[in-house]
């Protein structure tokens, strides 16, 4: 796939019997108590780049992050399981490396033979990978003579690793992760076909805004559901009873509904909500949204909503998805969420996207992931690249 300014693809690069930093976006979900990995999709997305860089003899350092230790090394944050599952995975041994950078890292390094793989220990044990300290992206870059990307999930972060030491390696590129995940959203920036439909869910308006303002200027409609509705709603005067709902954005919630009408762009809101007087309420009581009473709270949208977003969907040539219409972790919250899913899939014609995060996680539980056109790896990531911004693990790559 040709990528945009020049970033060159794994298969492009000379890896013969050099060093190849790839950057990995490892940081996967386990079992604290167990070390258990509870879905190992992200490490396995990864296998096509590191068996085209084993198949030509790279000798391979593996660099990721997991969780959030803050700087500190936290033993529970190990990348040892993730170690494990890959070796598993792949059929090889992986050496782990008892720190990110240091003599330890260097020696493990340094002891690579072609086709061979070593893992540094997670990178934010160490304070200068988040803070994109010089110091520690000169020596992650010592450790390689060429670059790697294949974490689109952190490509909107500026870090030691997948920004700051990119400048001191003379080969850079695109994992075919990263590769993937850039060609199918430019694809959503250009010309597309239309009607052009965006589906945002999720629980804060705060966390959505600026996508939504990026997205009203390129789409023809906009379907908004998930806690982040109940905002939208009450800006548009209607009783949202006890919904969550995030009262300092309600301002912004009524200048982007003007701004809707203004620009003659199309907002679908929820027309029927499922309530519960709480999440562990098992039987969803549907009601219209002008008549939610003080008790009831919304956790997804109801029959007549989904309804409607479906026809919306399916007449749609172009989707973006990001965000859950209610909370489809519970099952009974869970239909308007699996509609939505459905609804992609079921569409044939369009190019369907989605967004990462909960609605990958969505789709997945709805077992349509292979139905729609792409399921990005990356949450934040996506949304921002969809707003047209710079990536700055995208931008590093650039020849």
């Amino acid at each position: 796939m040709a990528l945009p300014h020049g970033i060159k693809t794994v298969d492009e690069l000379p890896v013969e019997g050099k060093r190849v930093f790839v950057r990995v976006d490892y940081n996967v979900p386990f079992d604290k108590a167990t070390k258990q990995i509870t879905d190992d999709a992200r490490i396995r997305a990864t296998l096509p780049t590191l068996r085209n860089l084993i198949d030509r003899g790279a000798r391979i350092v593996l660099g990721s992050h997991l969780g959030r230790p803050d700087g500190k090394v936290k033993p529970e944050l190990s990348l040892e399981p993730i170690a494990a599952k890959l070796a598993e995975l792949i059929g090889l041994d992986v050496v782990l490396a008892d720190e990110p950078v240091g003599d330890g890292a260097r020696k493990v390094v340094s002891d690579l033979r072609d086709g061979q793989i070593a893992m540094l220990e997670n990178l934010r044990w160490n304070p200068g990978e988040e803070a994109n300290d010089e110091t520690m992206a000169r020596t992650l870059a010592s450790y390689c003579d060429v670059y790697v990307n294949d974490a689109f999930g952190t490509a909107h972060r500026a870090h030691a690793s997948t920004s700051g030491m990119v400048k001191f390696v003379s080969e850079k590129g695109a994992g075919f992760v990263m590769a993937k995940e850039i060609d199918f959203l430019s694809r959503l920036l250009g010309k597309v076909d239309r009607p052009y439909v965006a589906v945002l869910g999720g629980s804060k308006v705060s966390d959505k805004i600026d996508v939504l303002d990026a997205l009203l200027e390129k789409v023809d409609a906009i379907i908004i559901g998930g806690a982040m509705a109940n905002t939208f709603l009450e800006a548009q005067g209607k009783s949202v009873g006890a919904s969550k709902v995030e009262t300092d954005k309600l301002p912004v919630a009524r200048l982007f509904l003007k701004k809707s009408v203004e620009k003659l762009k199309k907002v679908y809101l929820p027309t029927d909500v499922a309530c519960g007087t709480g999440l562990d309420d098992d039987k969803p009581i549907f009601v219209l949204v002008d008549h939610i009473s003080s008790h009831q709270m919304a956790l997804d949208i109801g029959p007549g909503s989904i309804e409607l977003f479906r026809r919306v969907l399916t007449e749609a040539r172009t989707v973006f998805w990001n965000g859950p219409m209610g909370v489809f972790e519970q099952p009974q919250w869970a239909a308007g969420t699996m509609a939505v899913a459905k609804a992609l899939a079921d569409n044939k014609l369009a190019l369907t996207v989605v967004g990462g995060g909960d609605s990958a996680a969505a789709i997945a539980q709805a077992g349509l992931a292979d139905k729609v056109s792409h399921v990005s790896t990356g949450g934040g990531a996506s949304l921002e690249f969809v707003q047209g911004l710079a990536l700055p693990g995208i931008e590093a790559l650039k020849a």
